[in-house]
């Protein structure tokens, strides 16, 4: 038995695979009159021999590579400080080019797989798991603009800005999995737009254009970044969020049989939530100041297999588990730091370590995933080839 050959997907969960339909609603004026009239000539460009799913997973390695090489060049989030060594101007122009390309690979995967015959659940799996994970990518890029001193914000502080895009992400899915549709967040196309927009004005005057305050209300561009996106999360979407779920519970069309499984996926956010900010809290070493990178990597993986769980259970029609097994090293590690003076000495080690075990448990996680649901569909995950063993899904298409 090969070491990814672990089935983490139940029987009655693969039968709720076979009985998926996709269904979302996107009302956003940019994503509906500018992103997808583009995308529609894009992946005209693209061979219909190329899968889906090799277009969703570049643009998700293009992401990652961005977050590599800041981290490269400014670990600990200090080049945008006074004093402190900037990061080179070819490095933004990269960083742009990536994420263009990225978001527009993202954009149409789901129209690839329409135009090749190929959509299915396999592919609108892999393209919100990936999703799941690029959530961590795109904010460790932007702290990497604004930096840790000076001109921005702590380190614990931005800890909640990675919050804001976490919670938004989720509960989109989060809705779905009670009202059985997808609501996309007008905020999603809009700020890669506004990312892509500060790579290039990063490029053309380096990252040292963000070290002022605004006249007349004394406010840095790292702190109104801040408000921004804590106004979009909490001022936009969560509140339309919970509104559709509650037109659902009031309708009485929640997928869900009680109010108590409805709000089932959110325990395991909640444990999450309570046991990394204690930790970057009241941390007896001040973990997430002294390696925030890791901090952050180590909170982003955990969210990812989270939400990837959600979606195998919204998607699949499933119970969704109240506790993610992934959660409970994390609780004895916070405990024991807090209880144990041996481990207080090596806290930065033990949390190194557990990002890089865990980040291992994720990846074997969606890749056994990924090759259950091939093998159950007849489908190569990476290739057309098959396609005569494929079912053929209607309402697959991702756009």
């Amino acid at each position: 038995m090969s070491l990814f050959d672990y089935k983490y997907l139940s029987e009655e969960q693969m039968k709720g695979f076979d009985k998926y339909k996709y269904s979302s609603v996107d009302t956003s004026p940019l994503s509906n009159y500018i992103m997808h009239p583009f995308w529609n000539q894009v992946v005209k460009l693209v061979p219909c021999w190329i899968a889906p799913n090799i277009l969703t997973f570049v643009g998700f390695l293009l992401t990652v590579s961005n977050a590599v090489l800041l981290s490269y060049y400014d670990y600990y989030f200090y080049a945008s400080s006074s004093g402190s060594t900037e990061i080179p101007l070819w490095v933004w122009l990269v960083c742009a080019i990536n994420h263009f390309l990225a978001h527009t690979l993202d954009g149409i995967d789901g129209k690839q797989a329409r135009r090749t015959k190929s959509s299915g659940p396999t592919g609108e799996l892999m393209d919100h798991g990936v999703d799941s994970w690029t959530a961590l990518f795109v904010p460790f890029c932007i702290y990497s603009m604004f930096g840790r001193a000076d001109y921005s914000y702590s380190p614990f502080r931005v800890l909640f800005i990675f919050w804001a895009v976490f919670i938004t992400f989720y509960l989109s899915h989060w809705e779905k999995y009670n009202t059985g549709i997808l609501y996309l967040p007008w905020s999603y196309d809009s700020s890669q737009l506004i990312l892509f927009i500060l790579y290039i004005v990063s490029f053309c005057y380096s990252n040292v254009i963000w070290k002022i305050s605004i006249p007349y209300i004394n406010l840095t561009c790292g702190q109104i970044f801040e408000i921004v996106t804590h106004v979009m999360a909490f001022g936009f979407s969560v509140p339309i969020t919970i509104f559709n779920v509650y037109i659902g519970y009031k309708n009485k069309t929640l997928k869900q049989p009680n109010l108590w499984e409805s709000f089932r996926p959110l325990i395991s956010l909640a444990i999450l939530f309570c046991f990394t900010t204690f930790w970057a809290a009241y941390s007896p070493t001040n973990v997430i100041e002294t390696d925030p990178r890791m901090f952050y990597f180590m909170v982003g993986t955990l969210f990812s297999n989270i939400c990837c769980r959600l979606i195998v259970s919204q998607m699949s029609s499933t119970r969704c588990e109240g506790f993610n097994w992934f959660l409970l090293p994390l609780t004895l590690i916070v405990t024991g730091v807090f209880k144990m003076e041996l481990l207080q000495a090596y806290e930065i080690q033990i949390l190194r370590i557990f990002a890089l075990c865990i980040t291992f448990a994720h990846i074997h996680y969606g890749v056994c995933v990924m090759r259950q649901m091939c093998k159950h569909f007849k489908i190569n995950c990476f290739s057309l080839k098959p396609l005569k063993a494929n079912k053929t899904y209607k309402n697959g298409d991702l756009d």
